[in-house]
Order: structure tokens, then C-alpha cells, then sequence
């Protein structure tokens, strides 16, 4: 006897005698079968690692917040970074914390400032790998903010021409790629400038474009020393609410020069990492933030999830919405599993 599929009102399905149903179940029964028919594919290749960097030498300083993350000097940046190579991961971001901090964040542009130390020393040694940096103020501002600050406001346009003094710096000192973090308005544009006026012309820039005022981001003020002293960052930093002035904040940033795109944090906002993907079809990042890290870390160690297996699905989830690149404390492991695998 054959069976018919009839649609019901509902949207549901009935069996008749004339055809036979789909069992959408077939493909699922086999891991070859769900490998052969899978949508999306994480490889290193999609990853970027973080990595903070401090002063002295010999320092690895795990961070409380973040297990399995540490604040690390130049030397033990290198052995992160030979380590990361060799798990074909291409890039790294540096985040750097200084020795001492100011009102203005001099050491944040100080063409020996810890980061262009880092710099130079990764591309000594490993000149292979992508060094992306981070540029932004907070982590050498005294105040804990990610510019200057006059009375109670975090002024734009005094911000920027010191955002874009450390962006030269860090090309200066060999970085491959830098990304402004900050979320200033007219950022991309002034470090674009300041970029194409000495000479680096093919550096590119991968802007925080739609970056939120997130909750999640508490572990890494942990790991970069940079929990502003009074006050937050909504003034600047988009409102977890809105989608559509996320898609209007990163074609400003494309108009302004932006190579790459990004949307902070990840999780919580897949739905503007697709809605980014969809409208410009521009290379898309997403950061996977310190608080999406360490809730898994937290609940895997108290037996309540499997870490391992909650990763994967949430780096895939992300690609998914349409990331192309993902900034992740899972890097190394996640590219572990992925040689296994192989």
C-alpha cells in the first residue's frame, strides 16, 4: 500500500494510502551519514585567540575568573603563540596591560608600550602567525575608561586622535591587523587615515562594530585590569535592546574603512551576527566572549554539563548565525577536538 503526505490545516502532517511519508530520521541514523550531510564546519581556521600581556618575565598568572586563561609576559606570550601555531590556529589578539596608567593611557601609544613589545617579539619568532591587536584605552586609563574623560563625559573626537596614535604604533611595531575596540564614533575613519598617511595602506582593520553594553564581560575586566572606577561604558557601547542601530553603527563602520566586521558578544546576539551576515555580506567576526567562557567552564566543573560537547555546539552555533571568524578562549581546545576528530 503507498501512503500520501496531506498537509492539514495545521501545518501537520497525515498519512492517506496513496504515497509514503519522509523520514527525515534516514540521514540521522549514522555519524557518517550526519557527517556527510552536514551545514556547518568548524575548522581552526575560523579561530582567533586572545591573549593578555603583562610586564616582567616568566609571568603566567591564571586568571580566577577565566580558568585555563592567563596574563602573560613577552617571553611566555611566544610560547602561547608557538603553541597556538602548531594547532594551526591563524591569529592571535593581544590585550595589554601596562606597568603604569594614566588619565590619557599614554602607554597605550608608547612605541615600547607592552603590546609593541609583544609584537615584535611574536613576529621575531613565529612571523607566520596573525597579530591582531586590540585598540583601545581602557586597559591603560587610570579611570578604567576607554578614552578621555572631562567632568563626567567620555569625550569622542579627544579619544579618537589617541586611538588612532596607537594604531600607528602597533603597525609600526609589525601588527597585521588592528581592531578598534572602543566603539567611538568616527574611530575607523581616523585610524584609517592616520594608516594610509604613513604608508600602511594593505594593513587591515577589523572594528568592534556592533559591540553591546554587556553583563557578560565581567571575567575580562578580571584578565585586563580595566573595571572602570565610576560609572560604565552605555554612553558609547550599543544598548543589548536594539538590532537595527547595530546594522546602521556597522555600515558607518564599512563606509569608514572597516576590512572585517565584528558583533560582541556572540551568544546573546546571534541574531544580529545573521542580520549583519545577510545585509552587507562583509567578512564577519564574533567574539565569544569571558563570561560565555567561563559559565561553561563553571558548570562543566560542577558535573552539571559536558564541556567538551557544550563548546563545540556553541562555536558551531555561531558560525551558524553566520560568523566567519570567532575570537574565543576555546581556541586551543576546541582546534584539539577538531584534530582528533580529523
Amino acid at each position: 500500500m503507498v501512503i500520501e503526505e496531506t498537509k492539514t490545516s495545521l501545518g501537520s502532517y497525515q498519512k492517506s494510502d496513496t504515497d509514503t511519508f519522509k523520514r527525515l530520521r534516514r540521514l540521522r541514523m549514522t555519524e557518517s551519514f550526519r557527517s556527510m550531510v552536514r551545514e556547518t564546519e568548524l575548522s581552526p581556521n575560523d579561530f582567533i585567540y586572545p591573549l593578555f600581556v603583562v610586564p616582567g618575565k616568566g609571568v603566567r598568572k591564571e586568571v580566577k575568573s577565566m580558568p585555563g586563561v592567563f596574563q602573560l609576559s613577552v617571553d611566555e606570550t611566544v610560547k602561547e603563540c608557538r603553541e597556538v601555531r602548531s594547532l594551526k590556529i591563524p591569529a592571535i589578539i593581544l590585550f595589554g596591560i601596562p606597568e603604569h596608567k594614566d588619565e590619557v593611557g599614554s602607554e597605550a601609544y608608547d612605541p615600547n608600550g607592552i603590546v609593541q613589545q609583544a609584537i615584535r617579539a611574536i613576529k621575531k619568532d613565529i612571523p607566520e602567525l596573525t597579530v591582531i591587536t586590540d585598540v583601545c584605552l581602557c586597559e591603560y586609563t587610570s579611570h578604567g575608561h576607554c578614552g578621555i574623560v572631562r567632568g563626567e563625559e567620555i569625550v569622542n573626537d579627544e579619544s579618537i586622535e589617541l586611538l588612532a596614535k596607537e594604531a600607528l604604533t602597533h603597525a609600526e611595531a609589525g601588527a597585521d591587523m588592528v581592531a578598534p575596540s572602543d566603539m567611538f564614533d568616527g574611530r575607523v575613519s581616523a585610524i584609517r587615515r592616520i594608516l594610509d598617511e604613513n604608508k600602511f595602506l594593505k594593513l587591515p582593520i577589523m572594528s568592534y562594530a556592533a559591540k553591546y553594553a554587556s553583563g557578560f564581560y565581567g571575567p575580562f575586566r578580571d584578565a585586563a585590569e580595566s573595571t572602570p572606577k565610576f560609572g560604565d561604558r552605555r554612553s558609547h557601547q550599543m544598548d543589548p535592546a536594539n538590532s537595527n542601530e547595530a546594522l546602521r553603527e556597522v555600515e558607518q563602520d564599512i563606509l569608514e574603512g572597516a576590512d572585517i566586521v565584528m558583533v560582541k558578544p556572540a551568544l546573546s546576539y546571534l541574531d544580529v551576527i545573521r542580520r549583519v551576515k545577510d545585509r552587507f555580506s562583509m567578512p564577519t567576526a564574533a567574539y565569544n566572549v569571558s563570561g560565555e567562557y567561563s559559565m561553561i567552564k563553571a558548570a562543566a566543573r560542577n558535573g552539571w554539563i559536558d564541556e567538551q560537547r557544550v563548546m563545540m555546539e556553541v562555536l558551531t552555533s555561531i558560525k551558524r548565525a553566520g560568523a566567519d571568524l570567532i575570537l574565543t578562549y576555546f581556541a586551543k581546545d576546541a582546534a584539539r577536538v577538531l584534530k582528533q576528530a580529523a
